[in-house]
């Protein structure tokens, strides 16, 4: 029942963290360039949208790592 549930939170924690670094801006604007169109031109990765974005990508991608790391010792 357990492993279920890291399963579940490991594949919705994969789904968003593709989803949030496909939303950062690269050199060619990225997605988040199509979605917010004017911002990207106003002020260039230093917005607090952008600082937010980067920390919830990061507190994803930790989640990720640990239901990694706990399933992985779980099933060994």
């Amino acid at each position: 029942m357990l492993t279920t549930i890291f399963v579940v939170v490991e594949i919705i924690a994969a789904i968003a963290l593709i989803f949030l670094v496909l939303m950062h801006s690269g050199r060619g604007g990225g997605l988040s360039s199509m979605l917010g169109g004017s911002l990207g031109s106003v002020a260039q990765g230093s917005t607090v949208a952008e600082r937010n974005l980067d920390r919830i990508t990061v507190a994803v991608a930790l989640v990720l790592a640990f239901t990694t790391i706990t399933l992985d010792l779980r099933i060994a």
